[in-house]
């Protein structure tokens, strides 16, 4: 029987939820299946994704073909890369130590590169929210200063007057 690693849609329109699924090749998408791996939910940012690593590293190595989605979502979680080292463990180009320190050191930058974008949208996220206050503080004041305006009585002539009569002074003075 040929098995695919594929994902089973769930969820409302327009908010996909997928469970990560083994299914036998000629069943449905949204069909029977034979496990259930995990799951992926592509609305947060960046996209969640849970996987039990080793049941879907046992069957990779068994033979199951991911679809191209399924592929992806297990070589961002490291199940590929793990199936290839220990593809060298096999074939002796590599000690099994080796392949073990490898697949950390991958794992430790995968998890610093998502931090670093979780980070990142935080900050751009505190930064639209600071930029926002200052806007309407802004407009807060413009509109307190047309208010301030509208209810100041009109000015009236005796300000006029007073500069016709500063005026013939310094005249005499020079």
């Amino acid at each position: 029987m040929a098995t695919k690693i594929r994902l089973q849609r769930h969820g409302k329109k327009g908010k996909p939820f997928y469970y990560v699924v083994v299914a036998d090749s000629r069943a449905p998408r949204d069909g029977r299946f034979i496990e259930r791996l995990g799951s992926y939910n592509p609305n947060t940012n960046p996209a969640t994704i849970d996987i039990n690593f080793e049941k879907a590293l046992e069957w990779v190595n068994n033979g199951a073909q991911p679809t191209d989605t399924a592929r992806a979502i297990l070589s961002y979680k490291g199940v590929l890369y793990k199936k290839h080292l220990e593809g060298g463990v096999k074939k002796g180009a590599l000690t099994a130590e080796q392949a073990e320190a490898k697949f950390n050191e991958w794992l430790q930058s995968k998890d610093s590169k998502i931090q670093g974008k979780k980070q990142g949208l935080v900050q751009t996220k505190e930064e639209a929210r600071k930029a926002a206050l200052a806007a309407e503080a802004k407009r807060k004041e413009e509109k307190a200063a047309a208010i301030a305006a509208k209810n100041t009585p009109p000015a009236e002539e005796a300000p006029a007057a007073e500069e016709g009569a500063e005026a013939p002074a310094e005249e005499g003075a020079e």
